[in-house]
């Protein structure tokens, strides 16, 4: 997945966050991309992807133009708002969204075996990542800090949302929390709304 660090920053700075001492909180970083969201235009043959400055902030911008390129971009666009689109085949865009739904499998399979996360027996989902299942010990899950282990899963779904061309209104990702025993709803995480109030 690092091989891909450049080319899709917007997309894959969630999945970084965790293991890159320079990047942004998920918060902050959320808040960016917000307020100047991805814009995702599917043409017939063509795939047009325009990400803003505020998420490549830091970076190297040449290096992450030529590391586009070497992925598979056709052509990468460097905007007057200091923004860049990217202009790529379908064929490269589904490599792409394949890769960021690698990331987000990853996260799950993270979650499911860490052992910090000791409340955490399983986790389904939906096709689209925007509903997931979380079967716990209820006991531990209430005497732990798992909860906050959400957002990040949350973040990078809402990046695959995004990514596939979902308006930005209709990107949402809830998390039901379950007892294992008994299969009792013990809480509903719901983003964006949970990361208002964070803030």
């Amino acid at each position: 997945m690092r091989t891909f660090a450049y080319f899709f920053m917007a997309a894959f700075v969630f999945l970084l966050a965790s293991c890159s001492s320079n990047s942004q909180p998920i918060s902050k970083l959320a808040a960016k991309q917000k307020e100047q969201p991805v814009e995702v235009e599917k043409g017939p043959k063509n795939v047009e992807i325009k990400i803003p400055a505020s998420m490549f902030e830091g970076q190297d911008m040449d290096a992450v133009m030529a590391e586009a390129k070497k992925q598979g971009v056709k052509e990468v666009i460097k905007n007057e708002d200091g923004s860049l689109t990217y202009k790529m085949s379908k064929e490269t865009y589904k490599t792409m969204m394949e890769k960021i739904k690698e990331g987000i499998l990853q996260t799950i399979d993270d979650l499911k075996n860490n052992k910090e996360y000791v409340s955490i027996i399983d986790i389904s989902y939906n096709d689209t990542f925007s509903e997931f299942t979380w079967m716990v010990d209820k006991k531990a899950y209430q005497n732990s800090m798992d909860k906050f282990a959400a957002m990040g899963l949350a973040m990078s779904s809402m990046m695959y949302q995004q990514y596939k061309g979902i308006a930005d209104v209709d990107q949402k990702v809830t998390i039901y929390v379950k007892d294992q025993a008994n299969q009792e709803l013990i809480d509903t995480i719901t983003y964006p709304d949970d990361l208002k109030k964070q803030e």
